[in-house]
């Protein structure tokens, strides 16, 4: 008795996260994940592997271009890679990085540059850092009809000012101030807050005290989400860890391992071999060489 072998049924294609999507993760608990992509290869495999939420970051100043900040990103290397990502991922919200100075100059740049992410980056939304201070230009953007994620706490873009990679909200006053910030933001517009290096209570406190979303990066477990460098959880960026690093991988070690054979086996002859060659049919070879020899 002949049996039929039945053809495995595919899986559906992921809906597309929204910003709706994202309120509704919160109000039911559900943690948010996201991740920063920089290329096309990173993105498909993030969108492949069920990540929330892609973050184009302007951290691929320092993990892509070799900068020690982020400070050199412009909006030409950030719609580059944009694009790219967009190309990758169909799934995930895409969230671009708004580079230093694109945004802080004046309100109607800092739109259209916002806008050029949608339009040209393919991007869903865009974030940027700050408080208080950027709260006209958030306004102005999400009036735009550009949904705007914001950044609180440790701001790499303020860097200089912060004295550096330091965790913030660690008194009572810049607490107080931290969660003021948090809910001027909300009030403005913003769909959700990344915070970063802040305290663990103060980042619970924060995120039950508004009612966006809270994405944290060394925040601690209390946020609505979390968010790692993509480079960082797989162990391709060795030149700091930060603390609220968690490594998955070590792909580090393993490129090494791989170039390193690769070399061994060329300086050996090893490779290529007669598998990874192409061949003439030898009555082609044989022709060939019968012309040169007429010459």
């Amino acid at each position: 008795m002949s049996t039929q072998m039945s053809t495995p049924t595919p899986p559906e294609p992921r809906k597309k996260t929204t910003l709706p999507v994202l309120r509704q993760k919160k109000l039911a608990a559900e943690p948010i994940t996201m991740l920063t992509a920089y290329d096309y290869p990173s993105a498909l495999l993030l969108d492949q592997a069920g990540v929330d939420a892609i973050l184009v970051g302007d951290s691929l100043g320092m993990v892509v271009l070799g900068y020690a900040n982020t400070l050199p990103v412009t909006m030409d290397d950030m719609l580059y890679h944009c694009k790219a990502v967009a190309r990758g991922a169909q799934a995930a919200l895409l969230i671009g990085d708004m580079p230093f100075m694109s945004y802080q100059v004046a309100v109607e740049e800092a739109v259209r540059n916002a806008g050029r992410f949608l339009q040209e980056g393919g991007m869903d939304a865009v974030k940027l850092e700050g408080g208080r201070e950027r709260l006209e230009a958030v306004r102005a953007i999400v009036a735009a009809g550009i949904p705007v994620m914001g950044h609180l706490g440790l701001t790499p873009q303020a860097v200089h000012q912060l004295g550096g990679f330091r965790s913030q909200g660690k008194t009572a006053s810049a607490a107080r101030r931290l969660l003021e910030d948090a809910r001027a933001l909300e009030d403005a517009g913003c769909f959700s807050l990344v915070l970063e290096s802040v305290p663990s209570r103060l980042a619970e406190l924060i995120s039950r005290r508004i009612s966006i979303p809270t994405i944290g990066i060394g925040a601690g477990a209390g946020c609505d989400g979390q968010v790692l460098v993509f480079h960082d959880l797989l162990g391709l960026f060795d030149r700091f860890t930060p603390k609220f690093v968690k490594r998955y991988a070590q792909l580090n070690e393993a490129i090494l391992d791989a170039v390193g054979r690769y070399r061994e086996d060329v300086h050996a002859r090893r490779f290529p071999a007669a598998e990874h060659a192409f061949e003439m049919a030898n009555d082609e070879w044989d022709r060939f060489m019968q012309d040169l020899d007429r010459e």
